[in-house]
């Protein structure tokens, strides 16, 4: 069975293998849904992974 990794953005479920996208941030690999997800994780990553 495939990974399946969580968008950090929109909470989606996302296979790394067909993902729009990854960013690499505090060494961890994050995937993405879509392009802006990743974008707009990009500009603020912290944002999105305070808890």
């Amino acid at each position: 069975m495939m990974a399946v990794a969580i968008d950090p953005v929109c909470g989606m479920e996302v296979d790394p293998a067909n993902a729009a996208g990854s960013y690499e941030y505090d060494g961890t690999t994050y995937y993405f849904c879509a392009r802006g997800c990743l974008e707009d994780f990009a500009e603020d990553p912290e944002s999105f992974l305070r808890a």
